[in-house]
C-alpha cells in the first residue's frame, strides 16, 4: 500500500465521511447539551445529564449505532438565558456537534431556539413544558415530555375535584413561570374559576417575601407553584411558618428529588406532577430497564429527572437508528417524525411532521415521610 493510499485509508477510518454532517465520523456521533451544572438550579442539569449519559454509555457498550460511539459534550449555562445562547453557539460552531439533547429550562432553551433553528440542528428532549417550544411546530425541536398545560390541567383537576376551588399561583417571573401561569388560567377558566392570588419570584433568587404575603393573605385552598426548587423551598417554609395549611402543588420542572432533599421535614405532603413514570416501579418496563442500567453504572440514586434524561436518550438513539448509516441532520429529523406511537416500555412517544409533542403522560406524586415519594 502506498503512503498516499494509506493516508486516505486512515482518513476514511477516523475522519468525517465526505458529505456527512458535522459531529459525525466513521467512529463517533457527537451530541451537545447546555444545562445548569452550577448555581441554584444545578441539580436539574446534573440529574438530567446523569440519565442521558448512562443510557448513551449503555448503547456504546453494546457497539453503538452502526459501529459509531455516541459522545456527549456538555456546557454549563447556569440556567441563564444569555449564557445558554453562547453555549449553544459554541456547541454548534466550535464543538461542531451533530445534534443537541436534554437542554434544561424554558428561558434558556427559548433563548437558544433561534440559534439552533437557523443552524438547522435538531434538539431532542428539552426539560421544559413550555408552549413556545411546541406551538407552532419547530422542525428542529422534539419535545418528549408532556406540556405545562397538560400538567397544570391535571393539578387543577385534582384540587377542584376534592373541593378546593380557591387556588393561588406562585411563579417564577420569566417565560417558564408565565407558561405555567397561563396553563393554570386555562384550566381554571374551563371550570369558570379565577385565580385567588398571585405571587412571583425572580429567577435564581429566593426573594419570596412579597409573594408569601400576597398569597397567605388570600388563605387559598391550594397553591400551584411554578419555579425552581430553591425558591419553592423558601416559599413553602415561609408559608408554613405563618401557619398555612394550604395544599402545595408543583409542576415537574421543580426537580422532585432536589426539592425533597432541600425541604427535608417541611416537604411532607407537598405534591408534584410528573411527566415520566414512577422511578421506583420496576413493574413498568422502561423503569425496570432504567434501574438495571443505572445500577450497572454504579448509581442507584433513582429519581424523576434522571429517568427523564434516560427516556430522552432512548428517543434520540431510536431516531439515530432509524436515520440509517448515512447520517445527516435532515435524516434524523425525518426519522424522529416517523416515530408514531412508539412504545419504549409502557411509555409511548408519538411524533409526526405536524406534531413534535411526544407524550401527554402526567401523573401526580407526593413527598412522604423521610423525603420518600408516594403515588
Amino acid at each position: 500500500m502506498s503512503r498516499v493510499t494509506f493516508i486516505v485509508f486512515l482518513a476514511a477510518l477516523c475522519g468525517p465521511v465526505f458529505g456527512q454532517a458535522p459531529g459525525v465520523t466513521s467512529k463517533r456521533i457527537l451530541l451537545g447539551q447546555s444545562a445548569a451544572f452550577s448555581g441554584p438550579a444545578a441539580q436539574l442539569g446534573i440529574q438530567m445529564n446523569v440519565g442521558t449519559k448512562v443510557y448513551l454509555d449503555y448503547v456504546n457498550g453494546r457497539g453503538g449505532i452502526y459501529g459509531r460511539k455516541i459522545e456527549l459534550k456538555t456546557r454549563d449555562d447556569r440556567y441563564e438565558a444569555t449564557v445558554c445562547v453562547e453555549a449553544t453557539k459554541k456547541l454548534i460552531e466550535e464543538d461542531k456537534v451533530f445534534a443537541l439533547i436534554s437542554y434544561v429550562g424554558t428561558p434558556t432553551t427559548g433563548a437558544a431556539l433561534p440559534i439552533l433553528s437557523e443552524a438547522k440542528v435538531p434538539l431532542v428532549g428539552p426539560f421544559t413544558g413550555a408552549e413556545l417550544l411546541r406551538t407552532p411546530v419547530n422542525r428542529y425541536v422534539f419535545n418528549v415530555r408532556a406540556s405545562y398545560y397538560d400538567e397544570t390541567e391535571k393539578i387543577v383537576e385534582q384540587l377542584v375535584s376534592t373541593g378546593n376551588k380557591k387556588i393561588a399561583v406562585f411563579y417564577q417571573d420569566d417565560s417558564y413561570g408565565q407558561a405555567g401561569l397561563k396553563g393554570v388560567e386555562i384550566a381554571m377558566g374551563k371550570r369558570n374559576l379565577k385565580i385567588a392570588a398571585l405571587g412571583k419570584v425572580e429567577r435564581n433568587t429566593i426573594k419570596v417575601e412579597d409573594a408569601v404575603k400576597a398569597i397567605n393573605a388570600a388563605q387559598p385552598d391550594g397553591v400551584v407553584m411554578i419555579s425552581a426548587y430553591t425558591s419553592i423551598t423558601e416559599f413553602v417554609r415561609q408559608m408554613k411558618r405563618l401557619g398555612s395549611s394550604t395544599q402545595f402543588h408543583n409542576v415537574s420542572f421543580v426537580g422532585s428529588k432536589a426539592l425533597a432533599d432541600s425541604l427535608k421535614d417541611d416537604g411532607y405532603g407537598v405534591a408534584i406532577s410528573q411527566v415520566v413514570p414512577f422511578p421506583w416501579s420496576p413493574s413498568v418496563p422502561i423503569v425496570k430497564e432504567y434501574q438495571e442500567v443505572m445500577a450497572k453504572s454504579g448509581n442507584t440514586d433513582f429519581n424523576f429527572s434522571s429517568l427523564e434524561g434516560f427516556i430522552v436518550a432512548k428517543v434520540m438513539v431510536e431516531g439515530l437508528k432509524r436515520a440509517g448509516k448515512d447520517l445527516t441532520r435532515e435524516k434524523l429529523v425525518a426519522a424522529l417524525e416517523s416515530m408514531n406511537n412508539v412504545d419504549l416500555g409502557e411509555f409511548v412517544v408519538n411524533f409526526s411532521p405536524t406534531s413534535h409533542s411526544g407524550s401527554k403522560f402526567v401523573d401526580l406524586t407526593m413527598i412522604g415521610r423521610g423525603g420518600k415519594f408516594l403515588k
